[in-house]
């Protein structure tokens, strides 16, 4: 990262004080841009269903155009317990609540508890996709994981808001 930015280690270290902090400013970074494409997805979407859709191609879309903040906010090798996890878990449940909102949109009438879950399982689906997809771009495009996981998981959905 020094190098990147044509300045020393010592010197970064100083501006941040650790390594600790400088991967809390990182996290903090594409946290913030994560969080903020996904929010656009799910609010400019013209209906509940495309909102759910956009916010998924969106997530995956990140990952494509910025692999490395993507990898910091997914790293799991962070230490357990510590002010990183933490920050990081923060990103995560923001994103969560988008997410629960927009399943809320085509689950009206299930409760905030079962738009929760399925939100978190298909932010964990496309988290798994994004590892996938880093160890195979050349498999597929990240838009066409991004369909991929949609296809996957709507009829679920679907089903879901039949009952």
């Amino acid at each position: 990262m020094a190098a990147e930015v044509g300045v020393t280690k010592p010197l970064l270290y100083t501006y941040f004080g650790n390594k600790e902090r400088l991967f809390l400013a990182c996290v903090a970074r594409g946290g913030t841009k994560l969080q903020a494409a996904v929010t656009e997805a799910f609010t400019t979407a013209p209906d509940p269903g495309e909102s759910l859709r956009s916010g998924m191609r969106a997530f995956l879309e990140f990952l494509d155009a910025d692999r490395a903040a993507w990898q910091v906010l997914y790293d799991p090798t962070v230490p357990v317990g510590g002010e990183i996890e933490l920050e990081m878990d923060r990103h995560r449940e923001q994103l969560a609540a988008l997410a629960a909102a927009a399943v809320q949109g085509v689950l009206p009438g299930h409760s905030a508890a079962e738009a929760d879950a399925m939100a978190h399982a298909l932010l964990g689906a496309a988290e798994g996709l994004g590892r996938w997809w880093l160890r195979n771009t050349e498999a597929l495009t990240a838009s066409e994981v991004a369909d991929l996981l949609i296809t996957t998981v709507e009829p679920g959905i679907a089903r879901r808001a039949r009952t």
